[in-house]
């Protein structure tokens, strides 16, 4: 199989490069654009320059902002120049004159557009009703109540939060368009790295508006993307598409990295409000779950993100009694994305750090309490639990006995509970902490339902493979889907190669719909070719499709989904030890465990290396990123100084994989995200002695907690001074 250029090797001939003009305010309405006098071949774009239609497939997103400005950064306009230099030095004397108006950059803002609500009830909420009914006619609210005459119970209310995540991939995004002369019409050829060829081709297609042109989409390579190039390469791709349509020339158009970093979108942050009644023994009689997800501008696969964040706060658990209610929110932010994880990776941090604030409430042990309530899911399908082999408590017995975990958390709380000297004196105070998660393999709501997704495989004359797909796999699905085809018909590796050109659309290249539903695909095609090979001439073509499958989910809270998407759902638990430096105040990890349900596991080592990366970029959200907008945009010295989390900082990660009988694989490039920092959180929260609940954690929050800690414990050793030492020490 041929390997995929990388966009920054394409330079066509007499091309024209390309500058973006963009919005200066966050909110507003956009009254002209100046220029200074152009060069003779240098060219201004705006939208009244669109031949067809300015908006983004699927979205509410101008291509160029006309008359509404959205969000700091919002594209106005294109510079075309030859000159690369001279362009930007162009672009600097371009002035974006706007009316002003007040912009809302926090979801919590009452000013905030609501784009989507979710609501979903199961089994009787009227003991939490009435609990906090009964709390609000009370001067102070209760810890503890009865409700209904049952037992005596608990009430405890906490706040999850995540923050954003950069992809900071290699290569920013970009595209490179030329015209090819064909017959019997002119071709116009879109080069980009993206996940979502056919996104690409039906939003230049519609931009442009012209049956005068036919449209190749030819994909680069994607690298390490972290579903960052979901739809954002489109909006540029249109861009060059429109600058070589109207110069007829080639159009060579890469974000700068500095560009990529702030207008780009980024995982998108959430605020989980979750509370819950508990039992004297620690069980959940009632949850009510408050989600609000910020979008940014325009709520990019909103309905998409909101119902992942819904199933991942649900968990792997069984609750009878769940009220939730979830909003995702449109402000003046640019748009924001999902990201590794899709919107599971944010719920299901926050009801596992909820979890473990039960148990450390009720001084429980964590492990017991995940084994009680883990493999009788109440929301996901009962495929998720009938029809995996492996489930949620063995993956959990499996990750402690990897660990030693049980062992290091109770030497770990003896440690803390007997500190009576300066907190970080003369000790690295150590944690352990442990989480489950899991994955699905594909967007929950079908993109398109009249659109049949899928893959055409053939046996040419020659005895090649030929796979027409448009979905773009990286080398490593590459080497998968030749594994699959040798083990179905006998056939050299050579002999084996993707065709993108007019292929039937595979949908996203995300979620691990790759290693899942379109690998399945391609075997599917392969055996029918065996059938066939022996009665038929050659070629044999056969095409394979996966259907959408519409259905709620158990709970019925859902209102559309693909079943497909929570078929075969990949799951892990992991560990995580740290250490906190007393130097410098950091957590230092000490090991990082593992336990896999990923299916038929078809490379081991590409598996283990793919999940080793995700546990890298997993780590980075969770502790070194710490970036934010700051009155709508991310301060230019957060570019200057951004850290991506250093493997060289990582210990081995221990990961096992679970035998299973299933014969096809499961998603399992995401299930880091999902495990990984809720675990990591605890490991730190139990080292501090203090309970963390937000993402990313900076160094300074364990700073101050310690000093505090520091302050608590000298106040404690004088208050035990006999008054003899008390006169010493004045």
């Amino acid at each position: 199989m041929a390997t995929l250029p990388f966009l920054e090797d394409i330079y066509p001939e007499n091309l024209l490069y390309a500058a973006t003009i963009r919005s200066p305010v966050a909110r507003g309405f956009l009254k002209e654009i100046e220029s200074p006098a152009l060069p003779r071949g240098y060219v201004l774009i705006t939208a009244k320059d669109i031949p067809g239609e300015n908006r983004l497939e699927g979205t509410n997103m101008p291509i160029f902002a006309c008359d509404i400005l959205n969000y700091i950064g919002e594209p106005v306009a294109i510079l075309l120049g030859d000159d690369k230099t001279k362009l930007e030095e162009l672009v600097l004397k371009c002035r974006v004159n706007a009316y002003e108006d007040t912009p809302v950059f926090d979801m919590n803002d009452p000013k905030s557009e609501t784009e989507i609500k979710q609501e979903i009830i199961i089994g009787d909420i009227s003991g939490i009703t009435q609990y906090k009914e009964n709390a609000s006619r009370a001067p102070n609210p209760p810890e503890k109540a009865d409700i209904n005459d049952a037992s005596e119970v608990s009430y405890l209310k906490n706040a999850y939060t995540t923050g954003i995540q950069e992809h900071w991939y290699a290569e920013p995004i970009g595209a490179v368009t030329w015209l090819e002369n064909q017959e019997p019409k002119n071709t116009l050829v879109v080069m980009t790295a993206t996940q979502w060829p056919a996104h690409v081709k039906k939003s230049v297609t519609n931009v442009l508006g012209a049956d005068s042109l036919s449209i190749s989409i030819s994909p680069t390579a994607l690298n390490l993307h972290m579903d960052g190039k979901f739809w954002y390469p489109s909006l540029i791709a249109c861009h060059a598409a429109i600058g070589t349509y109207i110069t007829k020339k080639p159009v060579r158009f890469i974000l700068s990295k500095e560009e990529d970093f702030l207008f780009t979108p980024k995982r998108c942050e959430t605020r989980i409000d979750v509370e819950s009644i508990i039992n004297k023994n620690g069980t959940i009689n009632a949850l009510e779950i408050d989600i609000n997800v910020n979008l940014g501008s325009y709520a990019v696969n909103a309905e998409e993100i909101l119902d992942n964040v819904c199933i991942g706060s649900l968990g792997m658990y069984k609750f009878d009694n769940v009220r939730l209610i979830a909003k995702a929110k449109k402000t003046n932010l640019p748009p924001q994305g999902a990201f590794s994880g899709f919107g599971i990776a944010q719920g299901n941090y926050a009801i596992e750090r909820h979890i473990s604030h039960i148990t450390d409430f009720y001084d429980d042990d964590p492990c017991a309490w995940r084994l009680n309530y883990t493999d009788t899911g109440a929301i996901l399908p009962v495929s998720i639990t009938e029809n995996n082999n492996v489930q949620g408590g063995e993956l959990i017995k499996a990750v402690i006995k990897m660990s030693d975990y049980k062992r290091k958390r109770a030497s770990n709380e003896l440690l803390r509970q007997s500190r009576d000297k300066k907190f970080l004196e003369t000790e690295n105070p150590r944690g352990i902490g442990i989480a489950s998660g899991y994955q699905t393999n594909g967007l929950l709501n079908p993109y398109d339902n009249n659109i049949d997704c899928g893959v055409e495989v053939t046996l040419t004359k020659e005895g090649a493979i030929e796979i027409k797909s448009n979905i773009v796999s990286s080398e490593d699905y590459q080497k998968i889907w030749e594994k699959v085809i040798m083990e179905t018909i006998t056939i050299e590796p050579d002999m084996i190669r993707i065709v993108t050109e007019n292929a039937p659309d595979c949908g996203p290249s995300c979620s691990s719909r790759n290693i899942t539903s379109i690998t399945k695909l391609v075997k599917n095609c392969c055996e029918s070719i065996v059938k066939q090979r022996f009665h038929e001439p050659l070629p044999i073509t056969v095409k394979e499709f996966l259907i959408p499958r519409s259905g709620s989910l158990r709970a019925g809270g859902f209102k559309v989904m693909d079943i497909n998407s929570v078929s075969l759902t990949g799951a892990a638990a992991a560990v995580v030890e740290v250490m906190i430096d007393r130097i410098d105040y950091t957590p230092v990890i000490r090991g990082i465990w593992l336990a896999v349900d990923g299916g038929k596991i078809i490379s081991t080592n590409r598996a283990k290396r793919n999940l080793n990366r995700s546990v890298n970029q997993a780590l980075g959200w969770v502790f070194t990123e710490n970036i934010a907008y700051i009155n709508g945009i991310i301060p230019k010295r957060k570019y200057d100084n951004f850290k991506i989390f250093s493997p060289s900082k990582i210990p081995p990660v221990h990961i096992e994989f679970l035998n299973s009988d299933l014969k096809e694989p499961k998603g399992i490039g995401d299930l880091p995200f999902t495990c990984v920092p809720a675990a990591f959180m605890q490991a730190v929260s139990q080292a501090a002695d203090h309970v963390f609940n937000s993402i990313p954690l900076n160094k300074n929050d364990i700073w101050n907690i310690t000093r505090q800690r520091n302050s608590e414990s000298a106040n404690e050793a004088a208050s035990r001074q006999t008054p003899k030492e008390n006169q010493e020490t004045k």
